[in-house]
């Protein structure tokens, strides 16, 4: 087959969107399949192909909502004109899928949709963008879903959307065949006897790093030593590479400088109404998500880092320096009390890996995801997790056999507020439940390798983009919410 996948952004920068979408894609390559992306044009992306997938690139940005800028019409020529078997677009929201609207009625390959999530749906800014979308979709051969129940599928079935399947995500066969590497503790200075506690995700202040260290200074341990690991990447900022509008034509010179320095002008001011407008996006994103409390935040963490910088940070009040920087905060109150350490770190993917594998639980209170990859990462691994009901994790839990879910409310856009008290009360009582940790463990990594390998993952899409019009949720799925057989979450 020829196969087009489309999505925002692609390897060799770094999200959840890319790394499925990567896997997804050299995996029919192997097969035989020839595989194309097109994507957002990079300033660090200097080849055409990577791993025989081969890349295209398109300098635009934004969504529907936002404003699309860039080479749209060119992404749409280019969609519209492929000689293909099939085309995938992962994630609505965002300018690979937003911006063929105008055209799908004319592109004649297969169509799939993923997507992923609709984080917007609860947006007042989306409400039309929502109100249109049932009509785009019924336009679409096949939906791919990840959840049983989530914001997304719900939408389709209250639209009556049929053509959809259910296919969760995975973890990579090859990454974690390798055997646990019995170094890695003493590498990173954590004793042998240490309970370790792992989570992992962008620092991007909603993947829960500051929920998990507030309840790691909670937690009660007694003599027990202690270590959590807090790996982060910085949020990814990928250099958008936009072209400038070719000349349009030739004139006098005077002319021609006198519209060069105008195109000069008019392209510096629309940079600066892009640089304004996104931040002002931003800051209304934060005000949606988090009130006034967010700004105000944000206002301290700025007087905080002028003062670390001349090197007077405790001319803050403590309350102040708690909201400016609330893991660092609670990374220091936790690493001052007794038989307890905190590893704030960024390790490597060959490393990360036997940080899942060293682990004695992955715990995990994000505020918002969909299927967090990470999750079956650390079912691959044989580690057992402790999660808060973000996203489809407790169907992960369920599918895995590997998690405990821990109660958390959800806010009025659907943000989980995980409570570091009741956290930290189940991280104890898992702590001191090594019998149940090893047969969560155990169940999880089988059932991995029985289904959420992206080998497996990968000959379902493989169908689906062939033309199958559906792949039985059973088949998919080890077990069913009423099935006998099932792990039954804990909390």
């Amino acid at each position: 087959m020829r196969i087009l996948f489309c999505c925002e952004f692609y390897y060799p920068s770094v999200g959840g969107v890319q790394e499925v979408m990567r896997h997804l894609a050299e995996r029919l390559v192997q097969r035989g399949h020839h595989v194309t992306v097109a994507t957002t044009r990079l300033a660090e992306r200097d080849f055409t192909e990577h791993n025989g997938v081969h890349i295209v690139e398109f300098g635009v940005t934004g969504n529907s909502v936002r404003g699309m800028h860039g080479e749209v019409e060119r992404y749409r020529d280019f969609v519209t004109a492929f000689d293909g078997d099939a085309l995938m677009i992962k994630a609505a929201q965002q300018w690979t899928f937003d911006a063929l609207w105008p055209v799908l009625d004319l592109i004649r390959v297969r169509k799939v949709f993923i997507p992923c999530g609709f984080s917007g749906l609860y947006e007042p800014s989306y409400a039309e963008y929502f109100e249109a979308l049932p009509d785009v979709l019924r336009k679409f051969d096949h939906l791919i879903f990840y959840a049983e129940r989530y914001r997304d599928i719900d939408f389709a079935r209250q639209h009556h959307l049929e053509h959809h399947t259910i296919l969760p995500n995975g973890a990579c066969e090859i990454e974690f065949s390798v055997q646990q590497d019995k170094m890695f503790r003493r590498r990173h200075n954590i004793p042998a006897s240490s309970f370790v506690f792992l989570t992992v995700g962008s620092v991007t202040g909603v993947k829960g790093h500051k929920e998990i260290a507030e309840a790691f200074a909670r937690l009660r341990n007694g003599r027990r030593h202690v270590t959590l690991i807090l790996n982060g990447n910085p949020p990814p900022a990928p250099a958008v590479v936009i072209p400038e509008p070719a000349n349009e034509g030739a004139g006098s010179k005077e002319s021609s400088a006198a519209g060069t320095a105008a195109k000069r002008l008019l392209g510096s001011l629309g940079r600066r109404v892009r640089r304004v407008s996104g931040l002002a996006w931003r800051s209304f994103g934060v005000i949606r998500r988090e009130g006034w409390a967010g700004i105000r935040t944000r206002i301290y963490a700025l007087a905080a880092a002028q003062l670390e910088a001349a090197g007077h940070i405790n001319w803050l009040p403590g309350r102040m320096r708690k909201a400016a920087d609330p893991i660092r905060f609670w990374v220091d109150r936790a690493s001052g009390q007794a038989n307890k350490q905190v590893l704030k770190i960024n390790l490597g993917r060959q490393e990360l890996v036997q940080a899942y594998m060293n682990a004695d639980l992955f715990v995990f209170a994000s505020n918002i995801e969909y299927s967090p990859l990470v999750l079956f990462e650390t079912a691959a691994a044989g580690t057992p997790f402790l999660s808060v009901p973000v996203g489809n994790a407790d169907e992960i839990a369920r599918w895995t056999g590997g998690g405990v879910i821990c109660p958390a409310p959800k806010d009025e856009r659907g943000y989980t507020r995980a409570v570091p008290e009741q956290f930290a009360a189940e991280m104890k009582r898992l702590m001191e439940s090594p019998a149940q940790l090893a047969e969560l463990g155990d169940v999880a990594r089988a059932r991995w390798q029985q289904q959420f390998t992206w080998a497996r993952i990968a000959d379902r899409y493989e169908a689906i983009l062939r033309g199958a019009q559906a792949v039985e949720t059973e088949a998919v799925l080890p077990c069913r919410p009423d099935h006998d057989g099932c792990v039954r979450l804990q909390g």
